[in-house]
């Protein structure tokens, strides 16, 4: 295992380093260190049952939600998960259904992760972790019919509400999905749309500009997303930051709806993680080739998605 530069070693290296002091060396050391050798860098914290910005590991970052920000928008909100930060917002405009669902409105929603919240992003086209977290939360949209596409119908086979809900990440420090649905669902919740009729006569569409405007008709279960990490096989991490992120063997996310149901869960590699107090016995499956108990991790980060869920329920509805 790689050892840590000293502030002596860095001092008496780089003459030009010679008028900071002993703190500004020691961070500049675990700057050092943390760049050459992440993944030790991060077992050195795990060992001591602390993260690298001060968590635990089933502990959550704070999370902060403002809803209304975008005055030209029909409907915005702003999330802080932590340092990660998502603005959404929402434009609705009338289309004429497809000849398949005369009777439906479209939601079209869009993540963009531009160069200027993060380094590993680069300026042109939409990168591919963009369009995969895009359909994700496509799918989950759709998987728990938060807002029915049938609400949004003016007129069968006529008119219905486009609704394009665009968020953007301003800074990026991982776990990109959880804040854009939870910016996505106030996003929503914070919409309002003109009244608008359908006159068959003129074969137009009209939208009652003095009228009050109305919200949308949202389904009463959120969808709530809440994800996890798993580490060198045996450390299950709560919210990973960016720095995180790259280290990871696997990730899941669990996605509840309303009463704390599972809508979707996505697993990426094995929920397993090794339980090194306990020997499995040879003959065992479920043991790895050193005979350490292996535990499923999943019913774990259910149980905790669960509570977490509650705890962002209670943020969403101050606002």
């Amino acid at each position: 295992m790689a050892a840590p530069p000293t502030a002596a070693s860095l001092s008496s290296q780089s003459p030009n380093l010679s008028h900071l002091s002993q703190e500004a060396l020691e961070e500049l050391k675990a700057s050092v260190f943390q760049r050459l050798h992440p993944k030790v860098y991060l077992e050195k914290y795990l060992d001591e049952n602390v993260r690298p910005d001060g968590r635990g590991a089933s502990d959550w970052r704070n999370v902060e939600v403002n809803v209304g920000s975008i005055s030209t928008a029909d409907g915005s909100a702003l999330v802080r998960m932590g340092n990660t930060t998502v603005v959404c917002g929402v434009k609705a405009e009338i289309a004429e259904p497809e000849l398949d669902r005369e009777g439906d409105g479209f939601l079209v929603p869009n993540l963009d992760l531009p160069a200027m919240c993060s380094p590993r992003f680069k300026p042109g086209p939409p990168s591919e972790e963009a369009q995969v977290l895009s359909n994700r939360l496509n799918e989950t949209l759709v998987a728990s019919n938060f807002l029915p596409v049938s609400t949004l119908c003016i007129q069968k086979s006529k008119a219905a509400w486009v609704i394009y809900l665009d968020a953007t990440c301003i800074n990026y420090d991982g776990n990109a999905f959880d804040a854009t649905l939870l910016a996505m669902v106030a996003a929503l919740r914070n919409t309002t749309l003109p009244q608008a009729t359908y006159n068959e006569d003129l074969n137009k569409t009209f939208c009652l500009r003095k009228a009050p405007r109305v919200s949308l008709q949202l389904a009463a279960s959120v969808p709530l997303s809440m994800s996890f990490g798993i580490f060198d096989s045996r450390v299950v991490l709560a919210d990973p930051t960016s720095f995180e992120e790259p280290l990871l063997e696997s990730t899941i996310t669990v996605i509840l709806g309303d009463k704390n149901k599972v809508v979707t869960i996505t697993q990426v590699g094995s929920a397993f993680v090794i339980d090194d107090g306990e020997v499995g016995d040879e003959n065992d499956s479920n043991s790895s080739e050193g005979f350490n108990k292996r535990a499923d991790s999943l019913p774990v980060c259910i149980q905790a998605a669960r509570l977490r869920r509650e705890e962002l329920l209670v943020v969403l509805n101050k606002v």
